[in-house]
């Protein structure tokens, strides 16, 4: 472990200086230089994820259904119901992510395309940002509502969203 250790700080003390972060290794925070780029210009949609959402679904994306959190892995079902692609833009974990449109864009399809691709409907089109401004712009009133009429119309449709 101690043949290690130099090299796991010469890997870890660079990318918390460049990044003007909190050193893993080290515990302390170190200056950013000034010509490094901003975590949020470095990070991948699979980033993305880690930092803002699995903490809830998990880095499987398979949720806890006794915690009422969803399985991301059966996103791709809910594009299959009339509504389903607006309400997913608008429910509370994606509207109140901290990720701006284009950062979600990129998250949401890569959920889709990776966690859930095996659930994506034939014709699926990616998320974009616009379409993503304008869906968190009127945010749903009653969410408990909007979910029991989709899961009524999936039903209708011989589509399980659960």
């Amino acid at each position: 472990m101690r043949a290690a250790l130099p090299l796991l700080l010469a890997a870890a003390l660079p990318a918390a200086w460049a990044l003007g972060g909190q050193n893993p290794v080290m515990g302390r925070m170190v200056a950013a230089r000034p010509d490094a780029p901003s975590v949020a210009a470095v990070a991948t949609p699979r980033l993305q994820y880690v930092l803002h959402c699995a903490g809830c679904h998990g880095l499987d994306g398979a949720g806890s259904p006794a915690a009422y959190v969803p399985d991301l892995r059966r996103l791709g079902r809910w594009l299959r119901v009339e509504g389903g692609r607006d309400y997913l833009m608008k429910v509370p974990g994606m509207r109140g992510s901290g990720l701006d449109d284009a950062q979600l864009a990129g998250v949401a399809n890569w959920v889709l395309e990776s966690l859930a691709r095996d659930s994506l409907p034939a014709a699926h089109q990616p998320l974009h940002p616009d379409e993503l401004r304008r869906a968190r712009a009127a945010p749903l009133v009653d969410v408990p509502a909007e979910r029991r009429r989709l899961l009524e119309r999936a039903r209708a449709q011989g589509i399980d969203l659960d």
